[in-house]
């Protein structure tokens, strides 16, 4: 059964540009969790970009992929939005917006070329951005007494897990950033190996990138 927590998005926002027919090209792409950032996004491109031909977008929004929308910005029905909407469909990717920005070069390319060339925009600044599997992160921090130190670091170093900061201060505090489905074993050995001296405190959730290549 597939876990609804999890899912492929892009690691990283990222422009790329090709040009085709003396037409430039410039495809975006950027990771977004809700409709309104996905808007505010779609503003700075075309306000930053106001000169181009035409700004066309599509995103898609939700684990469940629900939310899903795409704008021809002005180019012939079906050439655009809906081209770069299947190339994230067919790549299973969601909370993930691409804009490819055109600048008209004086050659005509056809309904067929369009849709070439916007889908080539797309496919090329997902490569640029790394498609990743976004999954829950505990941000947390673990409080303990100095005897217990030098043990829990070294367990920490074999675990799948990233040190965000310690503080050394009456006690020892460990900022760390810990998969979702890997917690419950986690705490189970600082409970362990502490002898239940110590407090786990999950500060927060979000999601992280984990490389799939």
């Amino acid at each position: 059964m597939k876990n609804k927590e999890n899912f492929l998005s892009i690691h990283s926002n990222q422009s790329y540009s090709l040009t085709i027919n003396k037409s430039e090209f410039i495809g975006h792409a950027f990771y977004v969790e809700s409709v309104d950032e996905a808007e505010k996004y779609i503003s700075e491109i075309r306000e930053k970009y106001k000169d181009a031909t035409h700004n066309c977008f599509a995103y898609i929004i939700g684990v469940d992929k629900l939310i899903q929308k795409y704008s021809d910005d002005g180019e012939p029905s079906g050439t655009a939005g809906i081209p770069m909407l299947e190339v994230l469909r067919k790549k299973d990717l969601t909370n993930c917006l691409v804009i490819s920005t055109r600048y008209f070069g004086g050659i005509l390319l056809g309904a067929g070329g369009l849709v070439r060339a916007y889908t080539k925009s797309i496919v090329g600044v997902l490569e640029k951005s790394k498609i990743v599997r976004k999954e829950l992160f505990y941000n947390l921090d673990i409080v303990l007494d100095y005897i217990f130190l030098g043990k829990i670091e070294n367990i920490l170093k074999n675990f799948d897990l990233k040190i965000l900061n310690i503080e050394y201060l009456e006690k020892v505090k460990i900022n760390l950033s810990v998969r979702k489905d890997k917690f419950e074993r986690l705490k189970n050995i600082m409970i362990n190996e502490t002898s239940d001296n110590c407090i786990i405190k999950i500060n927060e959730e979000n999601y992280g990138s984990v490389f799939i290549e």
